[in-house]
């Protein structure tokens, strides 16, 4: 009984969250949080899907697998033993949304192929505009939320050692893990 009054509960805080223009999540660290305001409006599809995945607890315990200073940090499809969690589908790439590739944005990571996005994203860490604005890059990378508290955080993961583990390339040596994101209320 517990468990369905959670499921129902997470589905309201969900539905709720949704339907806000600008959802706000927290996304919790083993270096500090970071609070991510999201862009319902202009990325409607990327932000439900991202939503959803927080709210199945999906992100919980996954990693920042892929982390390069001066470019970006990459999270949200690897457990702390690289191995990838399944996911539930692809979605549209919305890259031409308007919203730009700046520092402190989140965005959707993708294979070569646009509409490829599943679960995992990454932060900007510098302007990456002028290489991950649609056009660019075979359709540009779509941008749906920025960082409003924790830059500092993710200036601190960007600067972890990295190396090669297995085919993976600049991945933590010590794993930076998400402990869980979380939709924070509206606070209006």
């Amino acid at each position: 009984m517990k468990h369905i009054r959670n499921l129902l509960l997470a589905t309201g805080l969900l539905a709720a969250a949704a339907a806000m223009a600008s959802p706000t999540v927290e996304m919790q660290t083993t270096m500090g949080t970071i609070v991510i305001e999201l862009d319902s409006e202009k990325a409607p599809i990327t932000v439900k899907n991202f939503l959803q995945y927080a709210g199945d607890g999906f992100y919980n315990g996954t990693v920042f697998h892929r982390v390069i200073d001066g470019f970006m940090i990459q999270g949200g499809g690897f457990g702390k033993d690289m191995a990838e969690k399944p996911t539930s589908g692809t979605i549209a790439n919305e890259s031409k949304n308007g919203l730009s590739n700046r520092r402190g944005t989140i965005a959707m990571a993708r294979r070569a192929e646009p509409n490829s996005a599943s679960s995992q994203f990454f932060i900007n860490h510098k302007d990456n505009s002028g290489q991950l604005d649609y056009p660019s890059n075979g359709g540009g990378y779509a941008v749906f939320g920025k960082v409003v508290s924790g830059m500092d955080i993710v200036d601190k993961i960007a600067k972890v050692p990295t190396g090669n583990r297995a085919m993976h390339q600049n991945v933590p040596t010590e794993p930076v893990v998400i402990v869980s994101v979380k939709i924070t209320p509206d606070k209006k």
